[in-house]
């Protein structure tokens, strides 16, 4: 059984999207041992309480400077032992330790195909307002694993969004959240547990 670690900041849609597929069975051989959030106000934790997993907060509010909460941070993600970590919209830059400690066994969502609209400053609604201004015709959602990068990790998943000429960066935020991030997150995490995700030369492959 693949133990997972959810890392998340905000409201934990993505989270939901996961426990959901733990218990309808698309998400399978994995279960959610805790969820962190640096936001002790997050709405995830109520979900993580909700459906009986142990929720943390570890804020840098905390803590006088940012060594010790990261830290503090690296204590509770050891605590669990997880075999992977997911990062569902996880708005703090993660200590080069624990990258190197958890190499190819972290994976983050990001909403937009990378390589574009990606790296420093692009996360949230942000994306969608870049999109919109650039003009494109399809978007979408990623899934890859984290390296010492900006959303530089190797790709696991991608699904595309159509862009409406009528869409605000609330609709399209919602949309390739409905579309897209809710369905490959999950996706993602079943293939890792059950074996189908080989990384070679910074490249990903599923196994079919």
């Amino acid at each position: 059984m693949l133990k997972v670690l959810v890392c998340v900041s905000g409201g934990g849609t993505n989270l939901q999207a996961v426990i959901d597929s733990i218990k309808d069975g698309r998400i399978k051989n994995a279960e959610i041992v805790r969820v962190i959030s640096n936001n002790k106000n997050a709405y995830a934790l109520e979900r993580a309480k909700e459906n009986g997993i142990p929720g943390t907060c570890v804020s840098p509010k905390d803590y006088g400077c940012r060594e010790d909460f990261h830290k503090a941070f690296l204590d509770a993600l050891r605590e669990d032992a997880p075999d992977l970590i997911v990062l569902a919209g996880f708005l703090v830059v993660l200590p080069e330790e624990m990258i190197r400690e958890y190499k190819n066994r972290i994976i983050n969502i990001h909403p937009s195909l990378i390589p574009s609209f990606c790296g420093t400053g692009y996360y949230g609604l942000k994306v969608h307002e870049k999109v919109l201004e650039r003009g494109v015709k399809i978007t979408g959602a990623t899934v890859h694993f984290v390296d010492e990068g900006t959303d530089t990790g190797p790709i696991i998943a991608q699904k595309p969004v159509q862009v409406n000429e009528d869409d605000t960066p609330k609709i399209l935020q919602k949309r390739v959240m409905e579309e897209a991030e809710w369905v490959i997150l999950p996706q993602a995490i079943d293939w890792i547990a059950n074996g189908m995700v080989e990384v070679k030369e910074g490249r990903c492959r599923v196994l079919a």
